[in-house]
């Protein structure tokens, strides 16, 4: 059987007939090539492009990703914020993009990297061989992480708001304990999958789904 750049194609047999004499049979060509799948999704297409950048830059695609998606958290509170103005008939302040350029830098140089190193380090210090290692990485994750990185949040936003530390432990004792606590009731669920179940090169990703949320949350409650 030889290929013919198209086609599988078979040669001639022979095979002896009843009388004696040779007969030839000739075999089908059979098409076996594969038709390309030009109306891939581009949902797939953009996943199929994340992933390849994940493993090729997994830190900086993650910090891009987590600047991308805090600055959209910041964009939604603003307009639920806006939404909620129209509706009570106060009057309605523009969307601030500079407050969502200060998000973006906070996911880029700090919520990417930080937390690239916490899960890789996680994973080391509380392997899966630990038999307590779930209860040990939400502890860790609940107790130590989260208040450390929860404080890093507002001493950074403070200084690229270009604020005093007046302005910053105004802040922390106005709502840090607040934000702390619904961080713990809105978090625990999503990282107790996250830590234990999601592949840890997937982890930054699902983290910061839900915290496109979350911080359109602390965009309004610093406030």
């Amino acid at each position: 059987m030889t290929w013919t750049g198209r086609y599988w194609k078979a040669p001639l047999k022979l095979r002896p007939c009843q009388a004696g004499n040779v007969c030839t049979v000739k075999l089908l060509t059979m098409p076996v090539e594969s038709l390309p799948v030009r109306d891939a999704s581009i949902h797939f297409r953009l996943l199929q492009q994340y992933l390849i950048l994940l493993k090729k830059y997994p830190i900086l695609t993650k910090s891009v990703t987590s600047g991308l998606l805090s600055a959209l958290g910041n964009l939604l509170s603003q307009i639920l914020e806006a939404r909620k103005k129209i509706k009570s008939g106060a009057p309605v302040s523009e969307i601030d993009p500079a407050a969502a350029a200060r998000y973006a830098t906070f996911g880029v140089f700090i919520t990417g990297p930080v937390s690239h190193f916490f899960y890789q380090l996680m994973e080391v210090w509380l392997p899966t061989t630990d038999p307590l290692c779930i209860v040990k990485r939400l502890l860790l994750d609940r107790l130590i992480f989260a208040p450390g990185f929860l404080l890093i949040f507002y001493f950074v936003m403070n200084i690229l708001e270009a604020k005093g530390w007046r302005d910053f432990e105004s802040k922390m004792r106005g709502s840090y304990w607040t934000a702390l606590k619904m961080n713990w009731k809105v978090w625990t669920p999503f990282q107790f999958v996250n830590i234990n179940f999601v592949p840890v090169q997937f982890r930054v990703l699902f983290a910061n789904m839900v915290a496109l949320f979350w911080y359109a949350y602390l965009a309004s409650v610093r406030k």
